[in-house]
């Protein structure tokens, strides 16, 4: 029997053991999410299946991104990294988001923060050094299409990061400071206050690197700021904003090092948001745009022969969406909603001695503007009280591809009341960029949307101190963008399946461990999707201390595919302690890589071995 089989039996015979005593009221509430739905639901009456991860687990190791922990904590999603810090845009950049495979650097699987769609105008990916811990209250994966309710770009999945709101009178600051291997420094500040009806976020961080390569920097600073107000008990509203900027330079890989290969990038995001909350509806009007400006030097092989021109990029996407829930009668909820989306980019070079705008042969430029518009209805109806099924619906109209029809239903079973069986069909799509269409020369305007369905069979269990799950899916798609003969077209295919696994189990008042596993098998591999995934952590609590320690293992990680294909395996030991000095003063530690492996995520760019990172932290 190989190793991951081993490990599959030892994880059922321990969750066969469990005893079936019903889960207490304060892991109930843990329970409740949005992303599955557009108004706060219990999960245990969802078809999907959402992970969710609350602000003390993002914090516990000192990360500064959602990121790192998101990927140890969801089982099936893996993001790629280069070093210490930072991930980057562009050639030989890393914090592309994978989940069962299907990838988020195409722009099929979206990010979203408090359910507004953030991603790159022009080529459709996620920014993944936007998505910093200082604005985050949680983070909700939801595994498998979301295109009901979020439509294109949501084929794979959502991470949405729901942000920090202050919900009792009173002010708190936070200082954290650290610093760490290769001349790494890492600092924020957040204050938080409520003063009756009105409550406001405001943080700010910097971090910086040298990396553990030559032209390996990276730099960046940004805010946010959130102020919320109690229009009554049943309407608040709020807005928010959050700009980061980043310097990332690139090294390229070890057999073609590259010079002057560097990067500034901004992003930001602007919401408004006016909400209501009654005891049979619920729903919200919320206006938002994500926008960036992208400067990029492609760098040199030769120091000796610098590079002329910068490339330049602006983009933009600005909606609105609107939707209200109701109670119609007895365990139904009947959600309808409409969403409107602009989407602007704009790609060019220009000239680094004068500024001009170039006009080059061998790229054509890309300034376009789309427009989509949706609506959606989802109703979920409570046949039994131990029956539930679900049922959505999205049409989705495209200024260049047309409408889509969007369908997903769902059936959730509960023979205990501390479990469910989950049971799921779902469409995803996903609408061609504008690089795939009008930038660069394979692109093609003759282009339909990506489309795949997916079929999953789920069992959930929820014991006092114990909780366990277990996920099988499957995932057909055709129309995969592809480029053949130096020209995109639709001709892609996708077939996988696998299984995931979690569990957790709380043993005493000082210690607690967690685990998830996930196998993937790929018809068609992609790269940055490994074959199987898995992670064991432990939580110690003693007095002042804290411990976090983790080792996660990387199997099958496909680095290159086609006719060289390239894999690659790593045992990953991380752990975080934390001290806390006094009710204000915490000092901590963290080291991560500490068997040293050797190993790649991105072809050819190393990874670090073991690093260190310490600091303190202020709370007053």
């Amino acid at each position: 029997m190989n190793r991951k089989k081993k490990l599959i039996v030892a994880f059922a015979l321990v969750a066969s053991s469990a005893s079936a005593t019903p889960l207490n009221d304060s892991l109930s509430l843990q329970e409740v999410v949005v992303t599955g739905t557009r108004n706060a639901v219990d999960v245990r009456h969802l078809p999907m299946m959402v992970t969710v991860i609350n602000r003390e687990k993002l914090t516990e190791q000192q990360q500064t991104n959602v990121l790192p922990t998101v990927m140890q904590q969801v089982p099936g999603i893996f993001v790629t990294s280069r070093s210490m810090m930072g991930y980057g845009v562009s050639t030989g950049a890393a914090g592309g988001i994978s989940l069962r495979g299907i990838t988020g650097g195409a722009g099929q699987l979206l990010v979203l923060i408090d359910g507004h769609p953030q991603y790159q105008g022009i080529y459709g990916h996620p920014i993944s050094d936007s998505y910093q811990t200082l604005m985050a209250e949680r983070v909700e994966v939801l595994r498998g299409p979301a295109s009901v309710l979020y439509g294109s770009n949501a084929m794979g999945g959502v991470l949405n990061i729901v942000t920090r709101s202050m919900h009792q009178d009173g002010m708190k600051t936070d200082v954290k400071i650290g610093a760490g291997s290769y001349g790494t420094l890492q600092g924020e500040v957040s204050n938080q206050m409520r003063n009756g009806r009105f409550s406001s976020t405001v943080a700010a961080q910097y971090s910086r690197t040298d990396n553990h390569r030559p032209r390996m920097g990276f730099e960046q600073y940004g805010c946010y700021m959130k102020l919320g107000y109690d229009i009554s008990d049943h309407w608040n509203t709020y807005v928010d904003a959050d700009v980061t900027h980043f310097n990332a330079s690139y090294p390229g890989a070890v057999s073609s090092p590259l010079y002057d290969a560097d990067q500034w990038i901004t992003r930001g995001m602007v919401s408004a948001a006016l909400e209501n909350h009654y005891n049979h509806t619920s729903g919200a009007l919320s206006v938002y745009s994500n926008f960036g400006r992208h400067k990029i030097d492609d760098g040199t092989a030769n120091p000796s022969s610098p590079t002329e021109r910068y490339f330049r990029s602006k983009d933009a996407l600005t909606g609105v969406s609107w939707y209200q829930s109701a109670r119609l009668f007895d365990g139904n909820v009947f959600t309808v909603g409409i969403d409107y989306m602009h989407i602007y980019g704009n790609a060019y070079y220009t000239s680094k001695s004068t500024g001009e705008v170039l006009d080059t042969p061998n790229k054509q430029s890309a300034k376009s503007y789309r427009n989509e518009i949706a609506g959606y209805v989802d109703i979920r109806q409570d046949v039994l009280p131990w029956l539930t099924v679900d049922a959505g619906l999205r049409m989705d109209h495209h200024s260049v591809t047309g409408t889509e029809c969007v369908p997903q239903a769902g059936i959730v079973v509960r023979p205990l009341a501390s479990g469910e069986i989950k049971t799921m069909v779902s469409k995803g799509f996903r609408n061609p960029t504008m690089r795939e269409m009008y930038l660069y020369p394979p692109s093609t305007e003759v282009l339909e949307p990506e489309r795949l369905w997916n079929y999953e069979l789920s069992w959930r269990h929820r014991l006092i101190n114990f909780s366990y799950g277990a996920n099988l899916y499957y995932i057909k798609g055709d129309n995969m963008i592809q480029t053949v003969n130096r020209q995109n077209v639709n001709t892609g295919a996708i077939e996988n399946y696998g299984l995931e696994l979690e569990a957790q189990y709380r043993l005493d008042s000082h210690w607690a461990l967690n685990t998830n596993h996930s196998l993937l098998h790929m018809k068609n591999p992609v790269v940055a999707a490994p074959e199987y995934k898995g992670l064991f952590a432990v939580n110690y609590y003693y007095d002042r201390w804290s411990i976090v320690a983790g080792l996660q293992y990387i199997n099958g990680l496909y680095t290159a595919v086609g006719d060289a294909v390239t894999k690659e395996n790593a045992c990953l030991l991380g752990c975080t302690v934390n001290y806390s000095f006094s009710n204000n003063v915490a000092f901590w530690l963290r080291g991560e890589n500490l068997l040293a492996q050797s190993y790649e995520i991105n072809l050819g760019y190393p990874m670090p071995r073991a690093t260190f990172m310490g600091g303190v932290n202020l709370n007053f």
